[in-house]
Formats: structure tokens, C-alpha cells, sequence
């Protein structure tokens, strides 16, 4: 499948020079570092929310408080709504990262718990790089694949011994699959033109919302109100802190930095969640976590070194050329 070469809309506001490619801006550093702390968050939240509402159903009604938000701010801008290749990559981000990731997400959280999700959700930066491979967007270098590794083995070490009891193989292969269409939605944004964050985010939830709803009725959830601080609570934090925030946020990091090094945000959750665990549900940190925070940190700066190497060893784009797309 070959990137269409229809004309792009006109780019969103802000700077799409070298200088953000690069690295050379804090604004992408910012954006990284927000997105990984709010989702250091959601999947404590979420684990909390499956406890007052039906998991799926749950994720149904955030799409759906996105949706009003995310559209409101885009008309109140007057942001125009994406068509050709732009339309294509969100109705495909929109697909992949919430009409099948969240509802896998919900659902597995059910069972698997918050922090050994976060530990599955580790797998994206090595899926990433096979789909930013085959489709074109970067070179899945040896040392790449080396950053996953590293980073993938400090993420186990994490959590050798904190894992006691068996749960059953399909939360696992839910959770494992969400990881992979969630970096799937990701490389395939990345794929078309740059676009507003805020519209695409808004058409991607309005586009899985359907199929959020249509996999909360296949499963036979009831469908209540949230009514209670306990189910109301959750549903506006991962609103307004995930889909509103984060999910923003990386839509315009995704068009500034390599979908690899990005990527790399699903290693740090973990590192930070043992943070949460420990805070809010007692968990000790031990000798193994600081070991293995070693190595998650070790990994994301042999990627962000690869990416560098990369970039001081290639041209610089001429305008207008597809070099010059984002990368």
C-alpha cells in the first residue's frame, strides 16, 4: 500500500521545521514527558473504574465525552475537519488506537492487573518499529532493536518477582493485542499528512466510538449511568487527563518525532506505576525496581542516541520532497 500523494490540508498551527525534527525543542521533550506521566496514571484508573462500570462500556462513554469535548474545541478554533489522505490516516487511527485498543484494554484490565498491563503495554516500542519498518517511516537498525530490548528487559526485572498467580490466556492475549493495534494506530497517523492533534483526536473517538458501543452490547454489559463518585471519578480523569491531554499530546508528537522514540513512552509507564502502586496500594520497591528503572532509562537513550546518529549522518530535506514528510 503506497502513501497517496493527493494534496495535504493546510498544516496545523506551530512550527513543522528541523529545529522540532530534530530534537532540538523542549516542546516535544514536554510532550513526552506529559504524555508519560498522565499515562502512568490510566491504567491505575482505568483498573479503578472496571470496579463501577462495566469495563468496555466504561470505554464507550469516555470516546463519547471525548467526542463532545475534542469537537467542541476544534469548531470553537474553526479547525477544518481532515478529508483525502488526512481523513484516511485518522479514520485508521481512529479504528486501531480506540475502536479496538480501548475496548481490549478495558476489557483484559478486567482480570490482568494495572501493573502487569502497564508491563504488556512495554511491547509497543519492538511492534512499532517492525510497522514503522514495513511501511516505509524508519530503519529498524540493530541498535533499535537493541534500546527495545534493553528497555523491555528493565521492564521484566521490574516485575520478576511481584507476579504470584495465574490469570487466564485471553486477558493476556487482549491486553497484548491492544498493544499492538495501539502502535498500529500510531505508525498509520504518523503515515499521512500532518494534521491538527485536536482534530484528529476528535475524529478518531467520534470513529471508534461505533465500534466501542457495538463490543459492549456483543458482550452482554449492562449500560448504567455514572452516577456515583466511584464510576463518575475515573471516567472524567481518563477524559480530560487522557483523551483531552495525552492522546493530544501525542498526535502532535507524532508528527514532530520518530514513531520509534515515542514509542518508548509505553517502557516508562511501568517504571512510574511501581511509584503509584507503592503510594496508593502499599507495594514495596525494592532493589530489582531501581535495577530495572536503570535499564528503562538506559534503553530510551541508546533510541533517542540512534536517532541522533541517524539524523547528523542524513541531508537535510529539501521542502516539498518526501524526505521532507515527517519521519
Amino acid at each position: 500500500m503506497e502513501p497517496s500523494r493527493d494534496p495535504a490540508p493546510a498544516p496545523a498551527p506551530g512550527p513543522a521545521g528541523p529545529h522540532d525534527h530534530a530534537s532540538g525543542s523542549w516542546r516535544p521533550v514536554g510532550a513526552f514527558a506529559g504524555c508519560t506521566l498522565i499515562w502512568s496514571s490510566t491504567f491505575l484508573v482505568i483498573s479503578i473504574g472496571n470496579d463501577s462500570l462495566p469495563p468496555v462500556w466504561a470505554a464507550s462513554l469516555r470516546l463519547f465525552l471525548a467526542t463532545l469535548i475534542l469537537g467542541t474545541l476544534a469548531r470553537v478554533r474553526r479547525l477544518p475537519l481532515p478529508s483525502g489522505p488526512a481523513a484516511r490516516a485518522a479514520t485508521w487511527y481512529g479504528v486501531l488506537q480506540f475502536g479496538l485498543n480501548f475496548p481490549l484494554l478495558y476489557w483484559g484490565e478486567k482480570v490482568i492487573p494495572s501493573g502487569l498491563t502497564a508491563v504488556l503495554f512495554a511491547t509497543i516500542p519492538l511492534t512499532t518499529a517492525l510497522f514503522a519498518h514495513g511501511f516505509g517511516l524508519e530503519r529498524i537498525t540493530p541498535l533499535k532493536i537493541v534500546a527495545a530490548v534493553v528497555a523491555l528487559g528493565g521492564v521484566a526485572v521490574i516485575f520478576s518477582g511481584q507476579i504470584h498467580d495465574v490469570f487466564p490466556a485471553a486477558p493476556f492475549v487482549a491486553v497484548l493485542a491492544a498493544a499492538a493495534v495501539a502502535s498500529l494506530g500510531t505508525v498509520l497517523l504518523k503515515r499521512g499528512p500532518r494534521q491538527s492533534p485536536i482534530v484528529v483526536n476528535a475524529w478518531g473517538a467520534a470513529v471508534g466510538l461505533p465500534l466501542c458501543l457495538a463490543g459492549s452490547f456483543l458482550l452482554g454489559e449492562p449500560h448504567p449511568l455514572p452516577l456515583t463518585a466511584g464510576a463518575l471519578g475515573p471516567l472524567l480523569y481518563l477524559t480530560l487527563a487522557g483523551s483531552v491531554g495525552a492522546f493530544v499530546l501525542m498526535a502532535w508528537l507524532v508528527q514532530r518525532w520518530p514513531a520509534t522514540r515515542i514509542s518508548f513512552i509505553a517502557v516508562m509507564t511501568p517504571t512510574l506505576a511501581v511509584t503509584l502502586g507503592w503510594l496508593f496500594r502499599g507495594e514495596r520497591l525494592g532493589l530489582a525496581t531501581l535495577a530495572g528503572s536503570l535499564l528503562v532509562v538506559a534503553g530510551v537513550a541508546i533510541s533517542v542516541l540512534s536517532d541522533r546518529r541517524r539524523a547528523g549522518r542524513a541531508p537535510a530535506p529539501s521542502p516539498g520532497s518526501a524526505a521532507s514528510a515527517p519521519e
